[in-house]
């Protein structure tokens, strides 16, 4: 089955006034399973009419900063998990024609090991999610179970981690994915729809040797504050506090982007859910600058602003562009909105706490998402971890992407359809079929590096 069922939640609905007993809903996921079997998902790892890598690389740094192509490219020539990281698009060519249950849900739409982290929720609280969702969209949700499968593996190779322990991350993650809708599906509605957002995650998850990672992480990302960017990264002179550039990763914009960025708060402040307008007028902008980030999202236009509120109060927003999802073009046709819009809502749906500042709005005619620059935000490197500590980080990744899942799809007939260990073993092997294409993948750009055909910064 290619396409949904009848919409994105996959729930069973006649009527407000017609309850269905679990167990039907269940028994319907299992008999989607005897239509569509697991088996399905044994699959090669590369799709026969897969664009070539230069190619894919070539369409994706279309309307780009020129000057910052060679800069992204030279990121993912980083490792194998670099360019994975930085090809969301290459891994939907390849599942487009993949058979999936037809269970349709918002999905992360790259939901790689390195996007679950650490972030400050609305209550200013840490907390751990998926936290990057450029790519989200209404979709089948094996396709972000199978891309973090495959990342652990590639983040396990990485780290020097054995064979055997990659594998058992990868399966791991699918079994914890499995188990965790299982037991939010037992739950009422209202628990299982904020489930996991804190260290108690961790332990539901089975995934207690992170706990001292996950501290550690937490510590440093408590220190992680628009204050602390404030100190490290301005200056005050005679205009007033300002960015002090450090191209090609921060650096100085001119006066009509800033004004354009600037204006651009006028409609990013009607995104906001009602109350939060009133906060976010107490500020000022002192100054805007240019900012390099991440590895796919290296090129496009990021801006950062720096506010003052009260006495020596720094908030440090981030206005970021966006693109159509890469995933867009493999999967039906959507409904047109903008794309920042695309991103909040699919943000706020999937994650269970949000930053009480994420919002949208344009700049120049182009499409951004508004949201605080540092907030509380850390991480657990998956390239770090030794064998035993991947696979609880696989176990805590699939419990916090199944958790994300169930607020689009009912948990019960999801559950249904996964019940069964031979799925942990199907989407296992395959995550190391798709770990080996994307080592060639990565070595295929390499040489297109070398041989000068594809430019290349590193070291940035």
């Amino acid at each position: 089955m290619m396409g949904g069922m009848t919409d994105v939640t996959g729930e069973v609905r006649s009527s407000w006034r017609q309850w269905t007993p679990p167990e039907d809903v269940r028994a319907l996921g299992e008999k989607l399973r005897d239509e569509v079997p697991h088996e399905v998902n044994d699959h090669p790892a590369a799709a026969e009419d897969r664009p070539g890598v230069r190619d894919y690389i070539s369409a994706s740094n279309a309307g780009r900063v020129e000057d910052l192509v060679a800069l992204r490219i030279g990121r993912m020539l980083v490792s194998p998990f670099s360019f994975l990281r930085g090809s969301a698009g290459l891994m939907a060519a390849d599942l487009a024609k993949v058979p999936t249950s037809g269970l349709n849900a918002q999905i992360c739409g790259d939901a790689h090991a390195a996007n679950f982290g650490l972030y400050g929720g609305a209550a200013g609280r840490i907390v751990m999610d998926i936290n990057d969702f450029d790519e989200t969209i209404v979709g089948p949700w094996e396709w972000d179970l199978k891309r973090l499968a495959a990342s652990l593996v590639l983040a396990g190779r990485d780290g020097g981690v054995s064979e055997s322990d990659c594998l058992d991350a990868a399966q791991d993650s699918v079994r914890s994915y499995r188990r965790t809708l299982g037991d939010l599906a037992e739950q009422p509605f209202l628990e299982s729809w904020t489930a996991l957002t804190d260290d108690s995650a961790i332990g539901r998850a089975k995934a207690d040797a992170l706990l001292d990672d996950f501290e550690k992480a937490s510590a440093k990302a408590r220190r992680n504050t628009s204050a602390k960017v404030a100190a490290k990264w301005t200056t005050k002179g005679d205009e007033g506090w300002r960015f002090v550039p450090d191209p090609p990763v921060l650096s100085e914009v001119d006066d009509k982007t800033a004004d354009q960025v600037i204006h651009s708060l006028d409609s990013y402040v009607d995104t906001l859910r009602e109350s939060r307008t009133h906060l976010i007028a107490r500020y000022r902008v002192a100054d805007v600058a240019f900012r390099v980030v991440g590895t796919g999202s290296v090129g496009l236009r990021n801006y950062l602003l720096l506010m003052h509120g009260n006495r020596d109060d720094e908030l440090v927003l981030q206005i970021k562009e966006v693109r159509p999802s890469q995933l867009a073009a493999y999967l039906p046709a959507q409904a047109e909105r903008h794309e920042g819009e695309r991103v909040v809502r699919g943000q706020r749906l999937m994650q269970a706490d949000t930053d009480l500042l994420l919002g949208w709005t344009t700049v120049d005619g182009r499409p951004f998402i508004v949201r605080q620059f540092r907030n509380f935000k850390g991480d657990i490197d998956p390239t770090s971890l030794s064998g035993g500590h991947l696979d609880d980080y696989g176990r805590l990744a699939g419990a916090l992407l199944a958790r994300a899942h169930l607020r689009s799809v009912d948990p019960r007939l999801l559950a249904g359809y996964c019940a069964g260990s031979d799925l942990d073993e199907i989407i296992g092997t395959y995550a190391v079929r798709y770990a080996d294409q994307a080592e060639a993948d990565h070595a295929e750009l390499e040489r297109l590096v070398a041989a000068g055909v594809l430019p290349a910064t590193t070291g940035v």
